[in-house]
């Protein structure tokens, strides 16, 4: 689900989109398999990402997010990273609407990623923009379409502001999805 600005009301609206953007110019859709974020100093030049960043941006709701630090051989322990108050937020996304040959439509999305906060660095160099809620409506507003006003938004979320806590790693596995997928655990006797 996406937060964007309705074309017609100029509300906004929560929409359902798939995840990983397929650009409008897509022969067909697995290209957006590999397009499920895009570096936030690049996106605005980069093909698959440039028209949507000039006009169609939106905000990804989220209570948090994943991230995962290799560990011995090919373990790798995944951590869930959050708002210290337990606040929801919103990513910076991009979406996108491509018709295929027989007439479906199919809207997308990518998220924004950014360089690591001090926190999240120890477990992985990149993170999700974090979007301040004064931010959203600059954001949204699709008559923005100047870059230089939107780079300053595209930076790591204050690391003070959040928390991190290892996980299991029942979370490795897409189908379960229970409660516990954001429990702290014990890593090597925490």
């Amino acid at each position: 689900m996406i937060i964007r600005i309705d074309r017609d009301t100029l509300q906004r609206r929560l929409v359902k989109v798939k995840w990983g953007l397929i650009p409008f110019w897509a022969k067909d859709t697995s290209i957006g398999n590999r397009l499920i974020n895009a570096r936030a100093e690049s996106a605005a030049t980069k093909p698959a990402f440039r028209s949507a960043f000039k006009t169609r941006r939106c905000l990804v709701p989220a209570d948090g997010f994943y991230e995962w630090k290799k560990g011995k051989g090919h373990q790798k322990q995944p951590y869930f990273i959050r708002n210290a108050d337990e606040s929801p937020f919103a990513f910076a996304g991009l979406w996108e609407s491509w018709t295929a040959p027989e007439g479906e439509t199919i809207e997308s999305c990518t998220i924004l990623t950014t360089d690591a906060n001090d926190l999240t660095r120890p477990i992985h160099d990149r993170m999700p923009v974090i979007l301040h809620p004064k931010d959203y409506e600059l954001w949204l507003d699709p008559e923005v379409k100047d870059p230089t006003l939107l780079k300053p938004l595209l930076r790591p979320y204050p690391s003070e502001e959040m928390i991190v806590q290892p996980v299991s790693a029942k979370v490795n596995k897409a189908s379960y999805d229970a409660p516990d997928c954001v429990e702290a655990v014990s890593v090597n006797g925490d």
